[in-house]
């Protein structure tokens, strides 16, 4: 009797790490790989469908806090907002992937923004502008490292180690470039940098919303 039950609890362990490791394929049910490129392609190009595929409705991004108040809405739109707040600032803007790490529930992605800066840099703090960069012309390529987390086949989490100093002594800001900084203050004067941060409050607002638009039925 006594054995009977000891193969009877070491068949219901094995069962259970079976089904949970069949979960685990799951959550790569899209691969794991084609969810990191999916995620950042939606940063290039604001795809709305493919949003929808990669993002999980609870998605929360760690790294909204510099970005538009739309840029921390939960899901997909809050992604689509963030794509659209780079895109307003630099163009032909690539996230080339260098190497993915994985485990069952989390992905490691190590790539390079690449990118022109060709609109005004805006970032916010509380929500309010906090800096606006006049666009430079000059073009960005730095390394970041992405922490991803997934559930259910969808990418639910988002938080980033960026260099962003590397980012901003490319821009020229800095250390400060003389020209640049005395832009910086010119904007800030004229109210240049309040309209642009206005401006791209209302782009990535409405990208959040092109995913609804996206959802609604023909009429």
């Amino acid at each position: 009797m006594a054995a009977l039950f000891i193969r009877w609890f070491v068949t219901l362990i094995w069962v259970r790490r079976i089904t949970q490791r069949a979960k685990a394929m799951r959550v790569m049910g899209m691969d794991t790989t084609e969810l990191a490129h999916g995620l950042f392609q939606i940063l290039e190009t604001g795809d709305p469908v493919l949003a929808a595929d990669v993002v999980g409705e609870d998605f929360h991004n760690r790294e909204a806090a510099v970005s538009p108040p739309a840029c921390a809405i939960p899901g997909p739109a809050g992604v689509l907002a963030s794509g659209a707040w780079m895109r307003s600032a630099f163009s032909d803007l690539r996230f080339p992937i260098l190497g993915v790490a994985r485990n069952d529930h989390q992905i490691w992605v190590r790539l390079r923004m690449q990118g022109r800066h060709t609109g005004p840099f805006v970032r916010f703090k509380d929500e309010a502008l906090d800096q606006a960069i006049p666009p430079t012309g000059r073009t960005i390529d730095f390394e970041q490292i992405h922490v991803l987390d997934l559930c259910d086949g969808k990418v639910i989490r988002h938080e980033a180690v960026r260099d962003d100093i590397t980012m901003l002594g490319q821009l020229g800001v800095f250390p400060p470039a003389p020209a640049t900084a005395l832009r910086m203050l010119a904007w800030r004067m004229t109210g240049r940098a309040a309209r642009a941060a206005t401006q791209v409050t209302t782009q990535a607002a409405e990208a959040a919303a092109l995913l609804r638009d996206t959802a609604q039925p023909n009429r």
